[in-house]
């Protein structure tokens, strides 16, 4: 399945279903399923190669994770309607959690866990593929609730310290985050305001207390200076790091569901093989080409102009 957005594909369900708050992200606010004023007539957008200095960095780090093409064509293409938006939601909310599943998957180090996680994969797809009526259907929030404590344990096995002294060091292959991408505790929020993680399961999970990286998971790191800073295998999940210093940290194999990375800047920081990083994460801190990102992730254009670390 194609995680990746097609605008081409789409109508520019993502320029009218979701409302944003006028903020450092947007210039303006708008409600849901209200269409934005720079949305043209072709579902482009007007103002799409100058959206940062418009206002809208928000824009340029959005994504919906393939939701909108696959959306318009369970559809069968046709005009934008009231129940295509509804469907565009769960199936971002869906197609989401399917990333972060492929992610756990590509770890070989999971692997106690990639039966069941397959099994919700499958789930997950399937009620996709079942249409408009099937997605009318699904409850998102149901599938997080399966999805999270794989998630976390897919985590804290992927984050193990080894007898080579550090986490993911059996070899770097899926570790390095090459595969193809398609919870922490701490009730996570996910972008679109759903529980991601829901309450601790019943008892606590050795792997997390014993074998997993420090804790850091919710905490607020909200503009701290972490220069340099060793946050190999840390737990993430869930933290504020918005406006942090993290020039040159080392984030390798650090859980990062869901953390709020918005204005961190990452210039020559390494994330590689870091668990569940997300394009929208990316887009929205900061960083530079010296940046070391999972192979899946390219690099945002706006990190690109020689000496930047945009936005």
């Amino acid at each position: 399945m194609n995680l990746a957005a097609d605008c081409a594909r789409c109508v520019g369900l993502c320029c009218v279903a979701p409302a944003f708050v006028a903020s450092s992200d947007f210039a303006f606010s708008k409600p849901a399923g209200v269409a934005c004023r720079h949305l043209a007539a072709d579902a482009s957008c007007s103002i799409h190669d100058r959206l940062i200095p418009s206002g809208f960095p928000g824009c340029v780090a959005y994504d919906c994770f393939g939701a909108g093409q696959r959306v318009v064509a369970l559809f069968g293409g046709g005009a934008r309607s009231a129940r295509m938006l509804a469907a565009y939601e769960t199936v971002r909310q869906l197609h989401e959690l399917l990333w972060y599943v492929a992610d756990a998957l590509s770890r070989s180090r999971a692997a106690p866990v990639h039966g069941a996680l397959a099994q919700a994969r499958s789930a997950i797809e399937a009620a996709v593929a079942g249409g408009p009526s099937s997605i009318e259907a699904t409850e998102p929030a149901a599938y997080r609730a399966t999805v999270a404590p794989l998630l976390r344990r897919a985590s804290a096995l992927t984050r193990a310290r080894s007898a080579a002294g550090g986490p993911g060091r059996d070899g770097p292959g899926p570790e390095c985050g090459s595969a193809d991408p398609s919870g922490a505790n701490h009730a996570a929020r996910d972008p679109t305001g759903g529980d991601l993680a829901g309450p601790e399961p019943a008892g606590r999970d050795p792997a997390r207390d014993d074998l997993a990286g420090p804790d850091l998971a919710g905490r607020d790191l909200v503009g701290r200076d972490l220069v340099g800073r060793d946050l190999v295998g840390a737990d993430l999940s869930t933290a504020s790091l918005i406006g942090a210093d993290l020039r040159g940290a080392d984030l390798r194999w650090a859980d990062l569901l869901a953390a709020d990375l918005r204005g961190a800047n990452l210039a020559g920081a390494d994330l590689t093989g870091a668990l569940y990083l997300t394009r929208t994460q990316v887009g929205g801190a900061r960083g530079s080409t010296a940046t070391r990102l999972p192979d899946r992730l390219p690099h945002p254009a706006q990190w690109l102009t020689a000496g930047s670390s945009a936005p």
